[in-house]
């Protein structure tokens, strides 16, 4: 028989493991990101620069994300999860640019003038990341690969309109 402290106890096990997959998961998607960024910002400004960042590594990141943090291999709802999964990667990449912008402006260039330009933009953009992350674990958790139900229910209005 399984107690109630036991089921806690794989529960708790459980979500560690989900969040340490997506954790590496993560760091594909952020080492992509930082690394692109860097590559961008020789063609084009800082705020465009995170935003190609983040645009690569979330094109990177979605089967990753689908198969290990998530193990949501078998679902059958790919296409669902691709667009709850862009959905949540544009609220985290709002969160990223404005965070990294933020930090940029409101930290690193006041607090840090003697810095060169490019150390003071990568601390921000690891700023912007870090919050960035939470949004999307957060936001992939809760609503990207798991069943809602809100599909179902907009697919059984159709079929009644019909």
């Amino acid at each position: 028989m399984i107690s109630v402290e036991n089921t806690s106890r794989l529960n708790v096990k459980k979500e560690a493991k989900s969040f340490f997959s997506f954790f590496l998961t993560a760091l594909l998607g952020a080492t992509v990101n930082f690394l692109s960024r860097i590559f961008y910002r020789e063609y084009f400004d800082f705020d465009t620069s995170v935003f190609l960042g983040y645009t690569t590594a979330t094109i990177v990141s979605f089967i990753p994300s689908k198969l290990f943090a998530f193990s949501a291999k078998g679902t059958g709802n790919t296409y669902r999860e691709a667009v709850k999964f862009v959905f949540i990667a544009l609220v985290a990449l709002v969160v990223q640019v404005y965070v990294a912008k933020a930090a940029l402006l409101w930290i690193a260039n006041p607090l840090f003038p003697e810095v060169k330009e490019l150390y003071r933009e990568t601390g921000s953009h690891v700023v912007g990341m870090g919050f960035s992350f939470l949004a999307n674990y957060f936001g992939h958790k809760m609503l990207t690969f798991r069943s809602t139900g809100v599909y179902d229910k907009f697919k059984a209005r159709a079929n009644r309109g019909v």
